[in-house]
């Protein structure tokens, strides 16, 4: 009886340790991929949309046979639009779920946040969304367009006989360090170019602002001073939603005075009776009505994966494909998910992007992309009417700041430096 109760301890007691050393080898049966987007709060509007394409490309990658031989495994956080709350999101993602890379953040305060994190615990970010520049990490891969990829041609298109010559500017932002940095660049770039101050207004608001009844007859009153005159928005979130209904409440039209946006696109209309907004415009890199077989193909595949055919494709979610492409790419190349290797393995890498193509990952982190000027129309979409020649180099640190412009920055060993001053020949240590 005492042989069968030691027997029996025994098996219990390898049965234990069997499960505890198989607890770890299951978890690294998988390739955990993590989600850092905010799924509730202001920035729900934009934000939900790039998890759920990022879902689907994981399960299209895990269709294809997975990554290294092993399934993509997804790990999803809400940061609920909390600037804190993404810091301590990404902590988690890193420390405790181990992800290989993290896809996420919207607004610049989110990825400022995080920032620190993923250098502390050499995570790798990709970054989809249009940025002021001023940054350049080791750790951050910024697929979004800098500001010479955005924010610099929708000024020289607006100045132009096509845009129609404007002449006076209204700079129109939410209160946080993305408009502020691009306004600081607008400003000195129109400056540049002849424009008086006494034709700049620069304007700010809160997120998730709401009443624009006052500021939008701030506005036609500057635009009545006999100069063409343009808003540039750095509007975000969904503040965007009663400024536009503002607009043609007071029967703003692009006609007379024409908006140029850069944080909104066709998620951002869906919401919208765009029927009094025709003709005004977004600057961006991608739109869900380019006519390229990658695109159509890339909608058609939204579409079912969502099971809505009235789902909206935009500009950050092909940034997200560009970006997860790219790093499946590093990754096979490296043979490895280890964060030394994979950010090496990605400099150079070049994938076809939607817009027709293809995007390369340049040594400052940043993505070559083409430039397009839309038109909203009445359906909510947008149509071209202007864009690059060919692809543009996003540009981290600006021309037009005087702390910044003779910075580059080359994370290729052995200058491995984002912030290398040209003129006094050295790096200056960590990038801001």
């Amino acid at each position: 009886m005492l042989k069968s109760r030691h027997a029996l301890k025994t098996l219990a007691a390898s049965a234990i340790v069997a499960g505890m050393l198989s607890a770890p080898a299951a978890a690294q049966d998988t390739i955990k991929v993590g989600i850092l987007h905010s799924l509730s709060g202001t920035m729900a509007i934009s934000e939900t949309t790039l998890k759920d394409v990022m879902l689907m490309l994981i399960d299209e990658q895990n269709k294809k046979g997975g990554l290294l031989g092993k399934k993509l495994e997804a790990v999803v956080v809400d940061p609920a639009s909390n600037w804190p709350l993404f810091a301590e999101k990404a902590r988690q993602l890193i420390s405790q779920d181990k992800v290989a890379a993290t896809f996420g953040c919207w607004t610049s305060v989110s990825r400022k946040s995080v920032l620190p994190v993923f250098e502390e615990l050499n995570g790798i970010l990709f970054y989809p969304v249009q940025y002021e520049g001023e940054e350049s990490s080791r750790n951050v891969f910024y697929t979004g367009a800098a500001p010479n990829q955005q924010a610099i041609p929708a000024v020289d298109y607006l100045m132009s006989k096509d845009g129609g010559e404007v002449k006076r500017w209204v700079l129109a932002g939410t209160d946080y360090v993305y408009p502020r940095t691009t306004n600081k660049i607008l400003e000195t770039y129109l400056k540049s170019k002849g424009v008086a101050q006494e034709d700049i207004m620069i304007n700010y608001t809160p997120f998730g602002h709401s009443d624009w009844q006052s500021i939008v007859s701030e506005i036609k009153k500057f635009g009545s001073a006999g100069k063409k005159t343009a808003v540039v928005s750095t509007i975000n979130g969904d503040a965007n939603v009663p400024f536009y209904k503002e607009l043609g409440n007071q029967g703003v039209k692009a006609t007379d005075i024409p908006v140029v946006a850069f944080s909104v696109g066709e998620e951002e209309l869906a919401g919208v009776d765009t029927k009094p907004l025709v003709g005004h415009l977004a600057a961006w890199n991608y739109f869900m009505s380019g006519d390229t077989p990658d695109n159509k193909a890339f909608i058609e595949k939204w579409k079912a994966y969502t099971k809505n055919p009235k789902r909206v494709t935009n500009d950050p979610m092909e940034a997200h494909v560009i970006g997860f492409a790219m790093w499946v790419k590093a990754v096979e190349k490296a043979g490895t998910t280890a964060p030394d290797a994979v950010i090496d393995a990605l400099i150079g890498v070049s994938v076809p992007n939607l817009s027709g193509g293809y995007s390369a990952m340049m040594p400052n982190h940043h993505i070559t992309k083409p430039v397009l000027i839309g038109e909203i129309q009445a359906d909510g979409q947008f149509e071209t009417v202007w864009k690059t020649p060919g692809l543009v180099v996003g540009d981290e640190w600006s021309d037009f700041l005087p702390d910044s412009k003779d910075l580059i920055s080359d994370w290729r060993k052995p200058l491995s430096c984002g912030n290398f001053n040209v003129k006094t020949g050295k790096c200056g240590g960590k990038a801001s």
